[in-house]
């Protein structure tokens, strides 16, 4: 759902949006527009005042966590523990349990992608080293890129902790590197079904909660990495945020022929703004495309086109019993209200109101 609570208007905009709201046509628009005066006052009035203004688009989202990615096993089995939605997984913790054995995660940002054992050398055995150094069982061991009697020592103090038979070996599968601890936020495979290499077991991502809404591609500008946003949580709580990126789809969906785009958003404060919210309802987020702070405002039915060779846009300004026009400098429009500037006006004027 999309709800649109402010636009941008240029000056020829500005013209058909008060022409159409009612607002005078003055006939005096000579570089002195300020200089007539009537003795009468407008049918309505209001008066200018200070405000911020928002341009802003309003759509629905949800809670969710940042980088989802598949894991998949690197050997076939049977999932004899499934994974549960949900869970935080740490380094040492099981993921999932494949053939009755824990498939365990360790941190890295290398895959695992073999067998390591005495004699190999790599990126993968630094960190698995690292790992076994993090969980104590890396006692008199040396943190390299080799495979070494030491690592072999090390693995095995690991597996007889694991209740694994102790080989001295990591074998291919037997533990699944990410860069950091983990969210399951979907469980891709259930207890009993058979799995390989080509199917994922299940979907984890990033324990850092983000919110991500659909827009229309009419709306791609509102899309870019920085926009600023405002969420309205299921309690009712608003939490701000910055947009920080596009999301692509995960069903395999053509992203270039989606009529929407996926907008994933940053929460200030992080875990700490979501904690307890219930994260499958639905939340609100606004998105401020432009905004004006402190700036001087009327309702866009003050503002006058005038006519002449100068043309441009007036203020009918009342004192006492009578009004003169006064030319302004018109901006950003947002919420029925536009921002107006000019040499002549202040806060607090009275100004003429165009009505039906």
């Amino acid at each position: 759902m999309r709800r649109r609570t402010g636009y941008a208007v240029g000056a020829a905009a500005v013209t058909a949006a008060a022409l159409g709201a009612g607002a005078l046509v003055h006939g005096g628009g000579g570089a002195d527009a300020g200089s007539g005066r009537a003795e009468r006052r407008p049918p309505a009035t209001t008066t200018i005042t200070r405000a911020d203004l928002v341009v802003s688009e309003t759509v629905d989202g949800r809670i969710d966590f940042a980088r989802h990615r598949a894991v998949k096993p690197a050997v076939a089995g049977t999932v004899t523990v499934a994974a549960r939605e949900g869970a935080t997984v740490t380094r040492g913790r099981a993921l999932y349990e494949l053939d009755d054995k824990p498939v365990t995660l360790l941190y890295g940002p290398v895959p695992s992608f073999r067998e390591m054992k005495p004699g190999d050398r790599g990126s993968d055995v630094l960190q698995l080293e690292r790992n076994l150094v993090a969980l104590g069982y890396g006692g008199g061991l040396y943190v390299d890129p080799r495979y070494d009697r030491a690592t072999e020592a090390a693995v095995k103090r690991w597996q007889k902790s694991l209740n694994r038979v102790v080989t001295g070996r990591v074998g291919e599968g037997h533990v699944v590197f990410q860069p950091e601890e983990v969210t399951v936020v979907r469980a891709d495979a259930a207890l009993a079904d058979r799995v390989g290499p080509d199917g994922a077991v299940l979907t984890v991502a990033s324990t850092r909660p983000v919110v991500r809404a659909e827009l229309d591609q009419s709306d791609v500008s509102l899309a870019a990495p920085g926009t600023r946003t405002e969420v309205t949580l299921p309690s009712g709580t608003t939490a701000k945020g910055r947009v920080t990126g596009t999301v692509r789809p995960e069903n395999g969906e053509d992203a270039a022929a989606s009529n929407s785009i996926t907008v994933e958003i940053g929460l200030d404060g992080g875990a700490a703004v979501v904690s307890g919210e219930d994260t499958r309802a639905t939340v609100t987020v606004k998105f401020v495309s432009r905004s004006r702070e402190d700036v001087l405002t009327v309702p866009v039915e003050a503002v006058v086109a005038l006519r002449g060779a100068d043309g441009g846009y007036g203020l009918e300004v009342v004192q006492g019993g009578a009004s003169r026009m006064v030319r302004v400098e018109t901006g950003l429009t947002a919420d029925g209200r536009i921002e107006v500037s000019g040499a002549r006006i202040r806060e607090g004027l009275t100004v003429g109101v165009a009505t039906e």
